[in-house]
């Protein structure tokens, strides 16, 4: 039983990585341009096909491949900010719409370009770190875990302790305010969608081989963010980093002892529960950024 709880642990852990990058980048995307950008998910099946074409197609080196996932995500996001967002700066019911129909453009594209079947991604390494006769961590797993941790942390570092990361808290707590200090909203809302999509890009590129690559793999992705980003607060990076691992471990819990749709459920319950309680979320108070 013990064993089963720690490789239960690790699988949560895992699960709480990635997850933790996509909702970041949500979080950081709606705190500086006030906007829900439901295609969040598909900017996450991108960074996984990117893979797919260059490393399962082109045998390119896998390191070099989710590098080129995480900028070409992140080029897809200004792209979002200046052909859709930028124009619906101020409407957030517009910038939502716009958004779904992005989405939909992103899996016809997708589908159009590589159907709309499985894609299963050789794994760049089989090994496997034996800490029990029953508890092992696939080192795949173990580099989204260390990946994942080295860029939340270069993002704190970013948004403290450099000028245009300032910039972009301040936008998030005070547009007009930052405005008047001489700050750019044009250049922060590029530099949050470029960061956001980066990181639900290099999110795909590493699951990729753990996961089966479709081009509706999204949807459940950003049923879990915005999960997260309510249950940690709406706003708040923080609050979405301790929201991802409060999730993944209940929902990999569930799912190892119940049913995955058991699972799914009580993390719909968990996000009720949050909102009759505390409507702001854990750490709907704190600063946004």
């Amino acid at each position: 039983m013990l064993e089963l709880l720690l490789q239960t642990g690790l699988n949560a852990l895992y699960a709480a990585a990635y997850l933790s990058l996509v909702a970041v980048g949500l979080v950081l995307i709606f705190g500086v341009m006030g906007i829900i950008n439901f295609a969040h998910g598909e900017l996450f099946m991108l960074g996984a096909y990117v893979v797919v074409a260059l490393y399962s197609g082109l045998q390119m080196p896998f390191v070099l491949v989710a590098a080129i996932g995480l900028v070409f995500v992140g080029c897809v996001g200004i792209l979002m900010e200046l052909s859709m967002f930028r124009q619906l700066r101020g409407n957030p019911l517009g910038g939502l719409v716009a958004s779904i129909g992005f989405l939909m453009v992103l899996q016809a594209l997708v589908a159009m370009g590589f159907g709309v079947r499985m894609e299963h991604v050789p794994p760049f390494t089989q090994d496997v770190i034996i800490l029990s006769e029953r508890v092992r961590l696939p080192v795949q797993r173990l580099i989204v875990i260390i990946v994942a941790v080295m860029l939340l942390v270069a993002l704190w570092l970013f948004l403290k302790r450099t000028k245009f990361g300032w910039a972009l808290r301040a936008s998030a707590q005070d547009k007009e305010a930052a405005a008047l200090q001489g700050i750019s909203l044009r250049t922060t809302s590029l530099i949050a969608m470029f960061i956001g999509g980066a990181l639900a890009g290099i999110a795909g590129s590493l699951t990729a081989p753990l996961i089966s690559v479709t081009p509706t793999m999204g949807h459940s992705v950003i049923v879990a963010a915005f999960i997260v980003i309510i249950v940690g607060g709406i706003g708040s990076l923080e609050g979405a980093v301790l929201a991802a691992f409060i999730y993944a471990f209940v929902h990999t819990g569930v799912t190892t002892f119940l049913d995955g749709v058991i699972a799914d459920i009580v993390g719909l319950a968990l996000m009720l529960a949050v909102l009759v309680i505390r409507p702001t979320g854990f750490f709907g108070s704190a600063d946004r950024a």
